[in-house]
């Protein structure tokens, strides 16, 4: 479980405070598949980074499988990061390196044994169907290959939780579909806790079970992505329906219009 109390980020500048958190509370069951959603700018990628602390929050606290993360020293930090898999939009991926060699760096960095290295990155390359490009280089990869090796690295070391920073935004829709399909196997297969933002409402609907939205670095609503789609309450809310509603009917009268061409 994912456990967020009275958490708060600010950001100073030379000339005033940017209050990217503001008293943030929020509660992720093991095994959910947990979307946070919000305009540009809302601090939901603050809000993320917070829980493996690439940023550190000001105050309030964040636990994760029974460890209080924000109470962790550097050393413990690294050995907790482990257990908390990112994938992140731009696939952060070292180009001189082969994808195996990308998938194997953080077991090097942990000091496993090359055995031990060789077996588990053939397993998880397999996993996400790669198995076949261990040898390329992410020059020779497309967009969602690329993006399955950033899966595959973020979970080569068995992660309890899964994060991702807008992973499928930068992909065409035939992808990005494929990518969540993939991230929905592996919560069924691993039962793992994915917590992932995002700006796109096709991909809460697809794959999320519940949801929060953030608004001016606020929690304004949460619940069951039914509830978002059915009965939304906070104005951000409220404001992507409509959005995807008016898109929807925009698509539909094209449909009509061609058709009776």
């Amino acid at each position: 479980m994912i456990a967020i109390k009275n958490l708060n980020k600010t950001y100073r500048t030379s000339k005033s405070i940017f209050t990217a958190l503001e008293n943030v509370n929020l509660e992720i069951d093991k095994g959910d598949v947990f979307g946070i959603i919000g305009f540009s700018g809302a601090g939901k990628s603050t809000l993320i980074r917070c829980l493996n602390r690439l940023e550190e929050p000001d105050s309030g606290s964040i636990e994760i499988e029974g460890k209080i993360i924000t109470d962790l020293s550097e050393k413990d930090l690294r050995l907790a990061r482990l257990k908390i898999g990112m994938i992140f939009q731009q696939f952060n991926l070292l180009d001189s390196k082969t994808v195996f060699e990308n998938v194997a760096f953080p077991l090097k960095v942990a000091g496993h044994p090359k055995s031990y290295i060789h077996q588990r990155v053939r397993e998880i390359l397999d996993l996400v169907e790669l198995g076949d490009k261990e040898n390329s280089h992410p020059s020779q990869l497309s967009g969602g290959q690329k993006q399955r090796v950033g899966i595959a690295r973020a979970l080569v070391n068995e992660p309890d939780v899964l994060l991702s920073d807008e992973a499928t935004s930068s992909l065409d829709p035939q992808t990005t579909y494929s990518i969540l399909e993939l991230l929905k196997d592996i919560n069924r297969k691993l039962n793992l806790t994915i917590v992932l933002i995002t700006h796109e409402l096709d991909v809460l609907q697809h794959i999320c079970k519940n949801f929060a939205v953030i608004e001016n670095g606020k929690i304004v609503e949460q619940g069951s992505v039914d509830k978002f789609f059915l009965h939304p309450e906070s104005d951000t809310a409220k404001r992507f329906v409509k959005i995807t509603d008016f898109y929807r009917n925009q698509y539909q009268v094209k449909e009509r219009v061609s058709v009776s061409i």
